[in-house]
């Protein structure tokens, strides 16, 4: 009895069985990630925003009027970037965001979201909350539990362990 063909062996249009449980997971999980991310793209399109340039925007108004450092932001991206200096360089070109020395450190450069970024993350909440809701399709809460956790796990298993020191240097050539 030959075994029942998977979802994704028939969208991937795979003849044969994938070699191991384990690839079939992980080429899934990024098969969903890029639907997910298009789904994503496709509503913030039309703003002239990029899901990275999108990321860095709620990673500012998440740090407030203290702002944050460019490295900070950097590690907390969904998707790592070697270039986070142009992409705030964009950023900022667009009005959206602001970069200052900081007062007590002057190697130091804190960005800040601006009234008019702000103004566009109000905007874009609402089609992108449709868009996360639409993604998950009809998982019940108790699924998506089990789905983060899941994810989670996965993420756990690979994480860096965390830095012994703080890096030393300008860090405005981030």
């Amino acid at each position: 009895m030959e075994p029942q063909r998977s979802a994704l062996q028939d969208e991937i249009r795979q003849q044969r069985p994938f070699p191991s449980k384990a690839q079939e997971a992980a080429l899934g999980l990024l098969k969903t990630a890029d639907l997910v991310r298009r789904l994503i793209a496709h509503v913030l399109e039309p703003h002239g925003v990029t899901p990275q340039q999108y990321n860095v925007l709620r990673i500012l108004r998440g740090a407030g009027a203290t702002g944050i450092p460019t490295l900070t932001i950097a590690e907390r991206m969904i998707e790592q970037t070697p270039g986070v200096t142009r992409l705030l360089d964009r950023i900022e070109a667009k009005g959206w965001a602001e970069r200052k020395r900081c007062s007590g450190d002057r190697r130091q450069v804190l960005c800040f979201l601006t009234p008019a970024g702000a103004e566009l993350l109000c905007r874009l909440d609402e089609p992108v909350e449709r868009i996360d809701r639409e993604a998950v399709g009809d998982l019940s809460d108790d699924d998506l539990g089990t789905l983060i956790r899941l994810l989670d796990t996965i993420r756990a298993a690979h994480a860096a362990p965390p830095p012994e020191c703080e890096p030393q240097g300008d860090s405005s050539h981030e």
